[in-house]
């Protein structure tokens, strides 16, 4: 006779599979039709977050009979808490990782010949921005994500989604193996935050504070440089700790910062939330 867990293994492995199809279909067409914008990042953002979108509303349509809310986007006022909380996360630690620098006379501000500061080019990339995380949140810490940890529990869950993430980005200009490791580590933080939160808005928040911050000091963002401000910051100190060309998250203060952020999410005070499919699964 076959098992209960055996049975749930194989629903899961149907739905990883899908999931995975629907994406990469997505990425296809979505990649496709966004390339006329010219812009990589525009693409990249707003295709991964129509992907991710259609990703998880065909999963829930087809298994659960449910909307995008129910995989932790439903908005109360634990939602509210827990963005605000990781908005704070995610600019505190790019704060440090770069204000400290600045402070100790490790970096400074240099002009950037060419570039001026436009609010209409600043609004455009905040927004721009937010897609992109808001995309890549639901793609990774979505459907799938916790369906898997309903199923596999919190450690064969976290932990290879977050390497997976990491590794995505392998093709991010300028890429370091450094780089890599804190974008792996950076996806098992935001894998975590959804754990304790119970939903997508504490990593988007973390996310999103992140990404926001970082152009405004004039560093690339994963390789991709966003010159917004009409400044670059010029680093005294080793790529090793700066990350070099590929900017903060290929150096090693970032990985300190993100240790301190794991103290962070395990200290704050969140309501944890119970989306649909932890409860159908099983609880973790």
């Amino acid at each position: 006779m076959i098992s209960q867990h055996s049975t749930r293994l194989a629903g899961l492995a149907l739905r990883v599979g899908l999931y995975v199809f629907f994406a990469l279909a997505g990425f296809t067409v979505f990649g496709w039709l966004l390339g006329a914008t010219g812009s990589y990042l525009v693409a990249a953002a707003l295709g991964g977050f129509l992907t991710a979108c259609t990703a998880n509303a065909l999963m829930l349509r087809l298994f659960e009979r449910a909307s995008l809310s129910e995989i932790g986007l439903g908005w109360n006022p634990a939602s509210r808490r827990h963005v605000i909380l990781g908005l704070a996360g995610g600019i505190g630690a790019a704060c440090i990782v770069l204000g400290l620098p600045l402070l100790a006379g490790a970096a400074r501000f240099t002009p950037t010949p060419g570039v001026a500061l436009r609010l209409t080019n600043i609004l455009f990339l905040m927004i721009v921005l937010v897609f992109g995380a808001v995309g890549e949140e639901m793609l990774f810490r979505g459907y799938v994500f916790q369906a898997m940890l309903g199923v596999l529990g919190p450690f064969a869950t976290i932990i290879p989604v977050g390497v997976l993430f990491g590794l995505l980005h392998a093709a991010n200009p300028e890429v370091t193996r450094l780089g890599i490791l804190n974008t792996c580590l950076w996806g098992v933080l935001l894998g975590y935050s959804f754990l304790r939160s119970g939903d997508l808005w504490l990593p988007i928040g973390l996310h999103l504070g992140w990404n926001w911050t970082l152009p405004w000091f004039g560093v690339t963002l994963s390789g991709f440089r966003m010159e917004m401000t009409g400044y670059t910051l010029d680093w005294r100190i080793s790529p090793a700790w700066s990350g070099g060309a590929y900017g903060p998250e290929g150096g090693l203060l970032t990985t300190l910062v993100v240790l301190v952020l794991f103290i962070y999410l395990w200290k704050i005070p969140v309501v944890t939330q119970h989306p649909l499919l932890i409860r159908e699964f099983g609880e973790v």
